[in-house]
């Protein structure tokens, strides 16, 4: 039997990580349950580990994994995070049509998507503009909605706060706009590409580092260009 502040935090998280694929921030968590402190989110988290609702990567700074939900929300995840449905590519280089009606099991649709690999991200300090072309990986096509889509590998540790980690794969979908609180592939000046969170205050852009080492950089707009929104990540162990 689960609280009420217990059952509101599991379900932030399951829902946020349907959308994105990557667990919210304690802020984030403080700010939905409307708590003073995260050391109340600390208790909750710790509670619903013990009652296996949810489980803490090891080794991992805040890395979630929601392993079921409660009895009445059927059904139990099994231990697997949820994902988007399946689409299907058009060609070889990421990009996505509506997906038709489905398949027997084994047809073309659940193949896996080729992505472009577009060089690193900086997720610190950042780095030089995104590079070319350098490689393909091979994606499920759950992972991946319509549209353009392209990847990029992690360097650094700004983002750990939201799940990202040094040597993460980030999928990336391409566009030029995107929402305040999305994770977004900025570029700086036409030079610096780095990975954060966009915020809008007033008339100025802010990219928001996960990470309490790191802080909010804040530009005039025209400073910034959204090069893509974040919608998954791949890690090796």
């Amino acid at each position: 039997m689960l609280t009420r502040k217990q059952h509101e935090l599991l379900m932030f998280i399951h829902e946020r990580m349907k959308e994105s694929g990557i667990p919210p921030s304690f802020d984030e968590m403080k700010d939905a349950l409307d708590l003073a402190s995260k050391s109340g989110i600390h208790r909750l988290i710790t509670a619903l580990e013990e009652r296996g609702f949810i489980r803490r990567l090891p080794n991992r700074a805040r890395a979630l994994e929601v392993v079921k939900l409660p009895d009445s929300m059927n059904p139990s995840l099994g231990g697997r995070k949820a994902r988007f449905e399946p689409s299907v590519i058009e060609g070889t280089l990421g990009k996505v049509s509506n997906p038709p009606a489905r398949k027997s099991v084994g047809e073309d649709y659940a193949r896996p998507i080729s992505i472009p690999v577009m060089g690193r991200i900086a997720a610190g300090t950042p780095i030089e503009a995104i590079q070319t072309h350098s490689h393909t990986i091979m994606v499920p096509p759950e992972m991946l909605g319509a549209g353009e889509h392209y990847a990029l590998e992690v360097r650094g540790d700004s983002m750990i706060e939201a799940g990202i980690f040094d040597g993460d794969t980030v999928l990336i979908k391409k566009q030029e706009s995107a929402s305040t609180g999305e994770i977004i592939v900025a570029l700086v000046d036409d030079e610096e590409a780095t990975l954060k969170r966009l915020r809008r205050k007033g008339n100025t852009v802010a990219l928001e580092a996960a990470n309490p080492a790191y802080e909010t950089r804040i530009f005039p707009p025209d400073r910034v260009k959204v090069q893509g929104r974040l919608v998954g990540l791949l890690r090796k162990y």
